[in-house]
């Protein structure tokens, strides 16, 4: 029984540390709408927007429409995505609501309006308000995180088919950004304002996503090979594959290790091989893609 409990740990705190992360970026996402792009009156897409077109034109609390339309969403999400997914969803959703609801309310200026954080800068609003929303949106997707809405719709996409979740959530959202040219007063700049938001708030969704996604391949030289390579398996849980070569100067064999690997493991790989073998040649390069067991699923088109 004992053998189980590092297991056990290990995926307690996997688990806690995707919640307090998903905190984090839904954090960062409430305070892009709170204090950039409400005061601003500038919308975007996702439910989010969705509330936010409805906020400006009848004045209905953002949180209230954003929870009730996730609510009808989290019921075709259940089947497809499964429990695991939409527990994490229904927190993401919960947390949204009340950081929407307590931002708002410390975010304002004497009078209790909306207090935008760059003045009179709307342009400035869109960059700082959508960077914020994007980066927020790719620290809770890459630790299995959502804010429901069309986030839902580009998790289910992005399970069949090999297509980014900024460019599916782009695609979903053109519609939405473009109704809000119906509210009463809304100027063809606000609408522009909002397409702006789409372009930042995909890019840095795709940057943060691709960057913790991001993979490298060790090829390592080390008389201490058996040693190594048992340390990785046994204690990073990393499989490695030995190759046979021949040092042409020296005309001795060699033994070659390959190790495939998340790029945030890179450092504790080079402590490991520190650790054993100072004197190891080793060699690190950057990988477009690992698809397999243990990385992303191969998925075609």
């Amino acid at each position: 029984m004992n053998k189980f409990k590092p297991i056990v740990f290990t995926s307690v705190w996997t688990e806690a540390k995707d919640y307090l992360f998903i905190t984090f970026g839904l954090l960062l996402y409430a305070f892009g709408w709170a204090g950039f792009l409400i005061p601003n009156k500038i919308t975007t897409g996702g439910v989010t927007g969705i509330s936010a077109i409805v906020y400006y034109g009848t004045g209905i609390p953002i949180q209230n429409t954003y929870v009730l339309i996730n609510i009808v969403l989290l019921v075709f999400a259940l089947k497809i995505l499964g429990w695991k997914f939409c527990l994490k969803t229904i927190y993401g959703i919960g947390v949204l609501y009340f950081l929407l609801w307590f931002l708002q309310r410390i975010i304002v200026d004497e009078q209790g309006n909306a207090l935008s954080l760059v003045g009179d800068e709307p342009f400035m609003a869109v960059i700082v308000g959508a960077a914020l929303c994007g980066m927020g949106l790719g620290i809770a997707f890459t630790h299995n995180g959502s804010t429901g809405g069309t986030d839902i719709i580009a998790a289910i996409v992005n399970k069949y088919r090999d297509i980014t979740f900024g460019r599916m959530t782009m695609l979903c959202d053109l519609c939405i950004i473009s109704s809000s040219s119906f509210i009463p007063g809304y100027t063809i700049e606000k609408v522009i304002f909002g397409y702006s938001t789409l372009i930042v708030i995909g890019l840095c969704i795709d940057y943060v996503v691709n960057n913790a996604r991001q993979s490298v391949q060790f090829l390592i030289f080390s008389k201490e090979y058996e040693k190594i390579s048992d340390a990785v398996t046994h204690q990073l849980h990393r499989g490695v594959t030995l190759l046979d070569g021949v040092g042409w100067y020296s005309k001795r064999d060699v033994k070659v290790i390959v190790i495939l690997a998340k790029k945030r493991e890179s450092t504790n790989i080079f402590r490991l091989v520190k650790a054993i073998d100072p004197n190891a040649f080793v060699s690190q390069s950057a990988v477009i893609g690992v698809f397999g067991e243990g990385f992303d699923k191969i998925k075609v088109k």
